[in-house]
């Protein structure tokens, strides 16, 4: 497991608190509007920050800091998350899990044992076009809907996430997705931004008044709807 960046003080990364971001590269999908497309596809060339100097700054900033956020890549493909997640628990924080929903067993085994606070789960799009925007034109959604189905019996706080590019939903799309989230606490729809590492150039953000459309389509499904990524 490859930890490749560190935000050390963030106020963005985890609702209401102050915190520190883990990115850990690699990732098992291959979304075109990837914003961090390099711990993706060219892991090799990532920075590398050892695990036992993150947990000293960790240590050190216990008290001043509330939580960590730990994101990607895709956090969950690795085998030694676990034992990360439980050296920082340890310390007294409060844990932010971001990820695909693509490892439901490993989401169930953290949360039974207490290791995380709240998850993240990004929805890539309605279960006609996730391939598409997935990057895996055949990609089966079984794993997703596990997560999704154990998120939503609420065993620990969560949102699921869509971020929207206007090539790659429509409010069909939206439909789709509210029916098969329907009941959630919380969607956040996200406005695509070129990070200028993203895997496919060239894509576009919708403009405000369709994200806030896609909002309203969205309210009769999902107990709070938001958008973020615009003014």
């Amino acid at each position: 497991m490859q930890i490749t960046g560190l935000v050390k003080t963030t106020l963005l990364d985890y609702p209401r608190h102050l915190a520190a971001t883990i990115f850990i590269g690699g990732c098992n999908l291959r979304c075109p509007f990837c914003h961090n497309s390099s711990l993706v596809t060219r892991i090799s060339t990532q920075p590398s920050i050892p695990e036992k100097e993150v947990l000293e700054y960790l240590q050190k900033r216990k008290g001043i800091l509330e939580g960590v956020c730990i994101t990607g890549g895709e956090p969950t493909i690795h085998p030694g998350l676990t034992g990360l997640i439980s050296d920082i628990k340890a310390m007294g924080y409060k844990i932010k899990l971001d990820t695909n929903g693509t490892n439901p067993d490993m989401l169930r085994e953290l949360v039974k044992v207490n290791l995380i606070d709240y998850i993240a789960m990004d929805i890539k799009n309605s279960k006609e076009h996730y391939g598409k925007s997935a990057g895996i034109g055949s990609f089966d959604t079984k794993a997703v809907e596990e997560s999704i189905a154990f998120l939503l019996k609420e065993p620990v706080d969560y949102e699921f996430r869509t971020t929207v590019v206007k090539e790659h939903h429509s409010s069909q799309d939206m439909i789709s997705i509210g029916n098969w989230i329907k009941g959630a606490k919380a969607y956040y729809l996200q406005s695509y931004k070129d990070s200028g590492d993203v895997l496919e150039p060239g894509l576009s953000a919708p403009d405000k008044e369709t994200l806030l459309a896609y909002k309203e389509l969205l309210t009769p499904y999902v107990k709070y709807v938001a958008v973020r990524g615009v003014d």
